[in-house]
């Protein structure tokens, strides 16, 4: 199971065609889940995410929780240390 059906299942992102043409987004947002991995990836990272956008904390740590955990049973290769290096 990916991780954007794990969001979806656990009402952490949605899709809706109204909505950012249908762009997963943080339910009750227009903030899409790829901007949280564009920061996480980039040289912005978690921090500046949260500082960014303060109301999606308790989300963000859904998301990296659900993505570590589907991560560690799937055997990829980017773990919850990559997050971790992130914040710093």
């Amino acid at each position: 199971m990916d991780i954007q059906r794990v969001l979806c299942d656990r009402r952490i992102i949605h899709s809706d065609p109204e909505i950012m043409s249908g762009t997963p987004v943080f339910v009750g947002t227009r903030v899409p889940l790829q901007t949280f991995f564009d920061y996480l990836e980039g040289e912005a990272g978690l921090a500046e995410f949260l500082e960014d956008f303060p109301h999606l904390q308790a989300q963000v740590l859904l998301v990296t929780g659900s993505d570590c955990k589907s991560n560690a049973r799937s055997g990829a290769n980017r773990s919850c240390s990559f997050y971790l290096m992130k914040i710093c």
